[in-house]
């Protein structure tokens, strides 16, 4: 009897493969761990690094804590949000560039009385004109600018003190912008000297727009008699001394002629010549020289302070800015002039003392230029430092302005344009003195060309800046319309109409306007007040806002002050020693400054 046997079950299938096991790559080598004599070359670093160990976080032991002063008490709770997220630094707004105020003691009641005018000796009589030599002429060896200052009790903010000026009260030659052996007549307006070269300034400064004036030769070089052709440097005509004339910023030295350096831009009498970084040139046609009683016209262009900035910072193009933007719409804020002095006494007169700029190596190398490099790696990589000057130069000082131009008249007739492309002048391009306190980069509001003019050993010249000129250019005659007003009175649309057709040649253009017309530098002299007298309102109410938000009482306090700095004795001695404070801004680092006499 068989029987029936059941079938064994069949195991469950297995819900997954299983999977090999990973292998390194020693393994798929089949390299053993060990090197033996079968295989000496097995590699003696198989075995495997321990991963690094996690560095942990020192701290500091408790005895140093506590000799710290740190709260030792352990919290309850963990900050966990100081350990996670990093702490946002707040940043600071920028602060305001304003000028350094210093504090001073209060003026004396003779502070409050306009400046005297200088006292002259006379020296000599030349030309039938009597020249004197000035002894309030103020100097230092760190060249700081001097300016005349009153005290005026509307100003108790800005400790009392603004800028005025000195008798005459008229364009004319700075007693300060010249050289001490500069001898001036009682006008102002004519030197003489009876050294070297010597050079003088004015006292009034173009920035922008179309400047002219006039400068008669007193003495220099003697005209030729009929029908024989002058000698350059022959005694027989060169006996009345030599005049040297045009236009130099205020980093020139003064005992030198104009056109020594980069910084001025002059004329020889001698045969005409044109002199720049003291390398003279031919301009004027041959053997005219610039004689006795001729009347040189100088007239200067400069651009607008709006493209004169472009340079300065890089961002000009010559083929967008394509016009002088003389006359612009007018903006809404100009940029601000920031003038850091401080009221010092000399001689019983009270001087504005600010720091002067100085000269640039770029503009001193440029004017004596290093030999020529032998290696050519070297020379291509300075190239483009060694370029000529131009607007867009790599070095700031050695930038060009667009659509200026230096044109001479010699008794009404016009010469030629000696100088284009003149240098720059705005910051940085004209740069404060390395000294502890001078501040780079800031405006003062008197940057600029001013006339200059230098003489040498007997020479003598006088300037006339207007209105009544001796031989005016038709340019200048033609500025005001046949019913005496302005030729831009009407022009004000600025449209296309307004637009003088652009010169081919410097593909310049530009509108009617009070820039663009030329006009005399007595004009100038107007304006230049109306400036000084804005930028003083400006830092009185500037310092008074910041008095106000630091103290709410400063305004009574500035009125007591004002009413005793009036009733102040006049024996107060600031003859010897200033004791002087700064503080700048509302804040920062108080200095004390000695001012002693010479």
């Amino acid at each position: 009897m068989s029987t029936e046997t059941s079938p064994r079950p069949r195991s469950a299938t297995p819900s997954a493969v299983p999977q090999k096991r990973p292998m390194n790559l020693d393994d798929e080598q089949h390299i053993p761990a060990i090197s033996s004599p079968l295989n000496p070359d097995a590699p003696t670093s198989r075995t495997r690094k321990a991963p690094a160990r996690e560095q942990r976080e020192k701290k500091e032991s408790l005895k140093k804590r506590e000799a710290k002063g740190v709260d030792t008490t352990r919290s309850s709770t963990p900050d966990t949000q100081t350990h996670t997220k990093k702490s946002k630094k707040v940043e600071k707004p920028p602060d305001v560039v304003r000028p350094v105020r210093y504090y001073t003691k209060p003026p004396s009641q003779s502070d409050f009385d306009a400046p005297r005018q200088p006292i002259f000796n006379p020296i000599l009589t030349k030309a039938n004109r009597e020249f004197s030599e000035c002894f309030e002429h103020i100097s230092n060896k760190k060249s700081f600018r001097y300016t005349n200052c009153i005290a005026d009790p509307g100003f108790p903010s800005s400790r009392w003190f603004r800028q005025t000026d000195a008798e005459p009260f008229q364009p004319r030659f700075s007693f300060q912008e010249a050289s001490s052996h500069i001898l001036f007549d009682s006008t102002g307006r004519s030197i003489t000297t009876e050294k070297g070269f010597r050079m003088a300034r004015a006292n009034v400064c173009a920035r922008e727009g179309r400047w002219y004036y006039e400068c008669k030769i007193l003495s220099g070089v003697k005209p030729p008699p009929q029908g024989i052709s002058p000698v350059p440097n022959d005694s027989t005509f060169t006996e009345g001394g030599h005049v040297r004339l045009g236009w130099s910023r205020r980093e020139a030295n003064l005992d030198t002629p104009v056109g020594f350096d980069a910084y001025s831009y002059g004329l020889r009498d001698v045969s005409g010549q044109k002199i720049h970084l003291s390398r003279p040139k031919d301009f004027a046609p041959a053997n005219e020289s610039l004689c006795e009683g001729d009347v040189i016209g100088l007239e200067l262009t400069l651009p607008s302070l709006a493209l004169h900035r472009k340079v300065v910072e890089g961002s000009y193009n010559k083929a967008v800015d394509v016009s002088d933007d003389l006359d612009p719409h007018p903006a809404a804020e100009a940029p601000d002039c920031v003038r850091d002095r401080v009221p010092i006494r000399y001689k019983g007169v009270v001087y504005f003392e600010q720091f002067e700029y100085s000269s640039s190596k770029d503009l001193e190398d440029h004017m004596n230029p290093a030999p020529s490099l032998s290696n050519a790696a070297v020379a291509a990589k300075d190239a483009a430092a060694t370029a000529p000057p131009n607007p867009n130069h790599p070095s700031v000082a050695l930038r060009t302005l667009p659509f200026s131009s230096i044109k001479i008249y010699k008794n009404g007739k016009l010469l030629g344009t000696p100088y284009t492309d003149l240098f720059a002048f705005l910051p940085p391009a004209s740069k404060a003195p390395a000294q502890q306190g001078a501040r780079d980069g800031l405006d003062d509001g008197m940057l600029g060309y001013f006339p200059a003019v230098s003489v040498f050993r007997g020479g003598a010249a006088e300037i006339n800046f207007g209105p009544d000129f001796w031989c005016p250019p038709s340019d200048l005659s033609t500025a005001k319309g046949d019913d005496g007003q302005d030729a831009d009175s009407n022009d004000m649309g600025g449209g296309a109409s307004n637009l003088v057709p652009r010169d081919p040649k410097t593909q310049r253009q530009h509108a009617h306007g009070k820039n663009s017309r030329l006009r005399g530098m007595g004009e100038r002299y107007i304006e230049q007040i109306a400036e000084d007298i804005v930028y003083d309102l400006i830092d009185e109410v500037d310092f008074w806002m910041l008095d106000l938000i630091e103290n709410p009482d400063a305004a009574e306090i500035d009125g007591a002050s004002t009413q005793k700095a009036q009733s102040a004795s006049t024996a107060t001695d600031m003859e010897t020693v200033e004791g002087i404070t700064q503080l700048g801004g509302g804040g920062g680092e108080i200095k004390e400054i000695v001012q002693e006499e010479e």
